[in-house]
């Protein structure tokens, strides 16, 4: 790249090879190869339906396995004994392949299915609730390889009666390479407590459980990790508490975890409270039904504490386990949820703004009823979500979509200015950047703020990411900002 014109300490034009055609004037970004592209938009797509297991099934959850770039899907088979199941699944554009179902527990109605995935021992981590042995709460640990996953044998985390609630309360702490289960114990007066465990090989082992609430109390229990703060979130349902909804945060030391106190975020009935962490925010972002009612709240963790903004509604009738997963292609909160009196699985993608999220519309991914049991994951390696689920409309096999999020290429920082001409792909460009005054508008207002739209138009009311263009001087000018 080089400047063109007089020396001054603000570059005015910039020489650069353009990645795609830029038409006459449009904003342009900078590409991370030092190409330059216009601003591009990847609209939402969903895939086809495609079924891994020809059965009901229940306790639907998933998870990505970064080290082999596969989902995985696990869930109980209501057809094979309700036998714990596992199956490795293969994004590829939005479509999706599977490999063959794998057992990694026979026990009669394995139950509360959870999983993660290990990014220090490069393992994904099952946890479940053994009916056949006295409803203790277990683990196992899966390796992926290839289309395949094989398991080493399970381990007792809690002896008593182990209740795990929706399907996301286990996670990995990424700073202290542990992953943590939270859950309610029956046997010990219905108490919320979780606990620590190290993956070495094909085993884990757990340190002692900690309690983070006394009270016979603590149900739909649910975490996420917030990697900026390197601290783990639980959200729950407090029965004992006309079954208001409660954050704690969580920090782990070793093979131990510690709590600060407990944060009310929904001062009503809550029920199957869902966290998720927003990578690009640093926002913890729970989706929950207020009642019936489904609602989403933003929150910050600050040291071990949590506070939150305003409860957002995202559907206004009766929702049902909703499952909730960051998309950092689109970096865009995923809300998968059962929706009316039909339980029709639907989705909304939301935008967090400092402490609130607003929506887009809602997409319905399966016409008949998914009876809450909904897996939501994505795929860093595709940029994708994968919806996992119950088919009310297909047999209530387990059947899979691949979700595209719409998103822009546009962000806070890459815009650098206006295309002075047209170019074609691959030839060099000029583009008016800071100072300079682009002259190849129309329909501009003088005085006026212009803001780069997210499908790289320029408007006159900020977009998210919110980028500032420039000050048109005419109808036709605009000195570009940047």
């Amino acid at each position: 790249m080089r400047t063109i014109g007089n020396p001054s300490p603000t570059a005015r034009k910039l020489n650069a090879i353009a990645s795609g055609t830029l038409p006459n004037g449009k904003a342009v970004v900078v590409n991370a190869n030092g190409t330059v592209s216009v601003v591009a938009v990847v609209p939402q797509a969903l895939g086809s339906a495609v079924v891994f297991e020809s059965a009901a099934l229940n306790s639907v959850a998933s998870t990505f396995d970064s080290n082999s770039n596969k989902v995985v899907i696990v869930y109980q088979d209501t057809a094979n004994y309700w036998y714990g199941t596992a199956i490795v699944a293969t994004v590829s554009g939005t479509s999706i392949s599977f490999g063959s179902p794998v057992v990694f527990s026979t026990a009669n109605r394995t139950q509360e299915i959870q999983i993660t995935f290990d990014s220090n021992s490069n393992k994904v981590v099952i946890a479940f609730r053994d009916r056949a042995d006295g409803q203790k709460g277990k683990a196992i640990v899966g390796t992926v390889s290839g289309t395949n996953i094989s398991f080493g044998s399970a381990v007792v985390f809690n002896n008593g009666s182990t209740n795990l609630g929706t399907p996301n309360a286990i996670t990995f702490d990424s700073n202290s390479n542990k992953v943590v289960i939270a859950f309610r114990d029956t046997a010990d007066s219905n108490k919320g407590k979780a606990i620590v465990g190290t993956v070495s090989g094909t085993s884990i082992s757990f340190g002692s459980e900690a309690t983070f609430l006394n009270a016979d109390a603590a149900l739909q229990v649910s975490t996420t990790f917030d990697s900026n703060s390197n601290k783990v979130v639980i959200v729950y349902k407090d029965v004992s508490n006309s079954q208001h909804g409660y954050a704690v945060v969580g920090t782990v030391s070793g093979t131990s975890i510690s709590f600060g106190t407990p944060v009310v975020f929904e001062a009503a009935a809550t029920n199957n409270p869902n966290a998720a962490f927003d990578t690009v925010n640093n926002k913890i972002v729970i989706a929950y039904a207020d009642g019936t009612v489904g609602t989403a709240i933003v929150g910050t963790v600050s040291g071990t504490a949590i506070s939150f903004g305003s409860p957002v509604i995202f559907n206004s009738s009766e929702t049902t386990g909703p499952r909730i997963r960051f998309d950092a292609t689109a970096s865009k909160i995923v809300i998968a949820y059962g929706e009316g009196s039909g339980n029709a699985g639907t989705f909304k993608t939301g935008t967090v703004s400092g402490t609130s999220i607003s929506f887009g519309s809602a997409t319905v991914f399966e016409s008949g009823a998914t009876n809450a049991q909904n897996g939501l994951v994505y795929d860093s390696n595709a940029g994708k979500m994968v919806l996992s689920y119950y088919s009310g409309s297909n047999s209530a096999y387990g059947t899979s979509k691949v979700l595209q999020v719409s998103s822009t290429s546009l962000t806070s920082e890459n815009y650098i200015g206006l295309a002075s001409n047209g170019y074609p792909d691959t030839a060099g460009s000029t583009i008016d950047v800071q100072g300079a005054i682009n002259d190849r508008q129309s329909g501009l207002t003088a005085g006026q703020s212009y803001f780069v739209q997210t499908d790289g138009t320029l408007g006159t009311t900020a977009g998210d990411p919110s980028v500032f263009a420039g000050t048109a001087v005419s109808a036709t000018k605009i000195i570009v900002k940047g």
